[in-house]
């Protein structure tokens, strides 16, 4: 009876912890920068706008870079340093609305590399973006790890057998990242999310809603 009860409690709270997970979607809520109209100079290559990825699909109406304002100038920050070293940063996704986050939970329903909608990502938020390194002058993408989305044991951080340029130049892109507040994911060497990311609400608005 006891274990009965236990097991019981247990249930409901994790009930009450995927309950807590409200998705907004009230668009005066979301307080979403074009980080593209900060910084024209970031490259930008949303993935998920085309079926130029995992899902095969197009995931998003359009190409939109949106970050909450204070992780977009943080970014911005990022990339005017890099620039001074002659490189430039690359954006593969921002901001995604909740909905889709279900879309790509369906396809790999893996929590190493896909949020799971119930928990919600970063992303909903508005406080992580998927990014890698380029060449200033040419736009040319740096070596790195893996290709994005490669849902590999060598997008690991710490993965083996990862040639050297290419370990050095995943460094370099987290080590810049992380002067501006911003964390990377153990399993997506590509992937960042922004400090105090707990303080802003999912978003499920589309992109429409919010304009190009």
């Amino acid at each position: 009876m006891c274990k009965i009860v236990a097991c019981l409690s247990f249930m409901l709270w994790v009930a009450i912890g995927l309950a807590g997970q409200q998705v907004c979607t009230d668009v005066t809520v979301a307080k979403l920068v074009d980080v593209h109209k900060l910084d024209v100079s970031l490259l930008l290559d949303i993935r998920y706008a085309t079926t130029n990825n995992f899902t095969g699909r197009q995931i998003y109406p359009m190409a939109s870079c949106l970050l909450v304002r204070p992780a977009a100038e943080s970014l911005v920050r990022v990339n005017t340093k890099l620039r001074q070293q002659g490189l430039v940063l690359k954006i593969w996704d921002a901001y995604r609305p909740h909905s889709c986050q279900k879309i790509l939970w369906q396809v790999v329903p893996d929590e190493r590399f896909v949020a799971n909608p119930a928990r919600g990502s970063r992303h909903n938020r508005g406080c992580a973006v998927d990014i890698t390194l380029c060449d200033l002058s040419t736009g040319k993408e740096l070596e790195m790890p893996t290709a994005f989305d490669d849902f590999s044991p060598q997008a690991n951080r710490n993965a083996a057998d990862i040639p050297p340029s290419a370990r050095a130049n995943s460094r370099l892109l987290e080590a810049a990242m992380a002067e501006e507040g911003f964390t990377g994911l153990s399993d997506e060497w590509w992937h960042f999310d922004y400090r105090d990311w707990q303080q802003h609400p999912l978003l499920d608005i589309p992109f429409t809603a919010l304009g190009e």
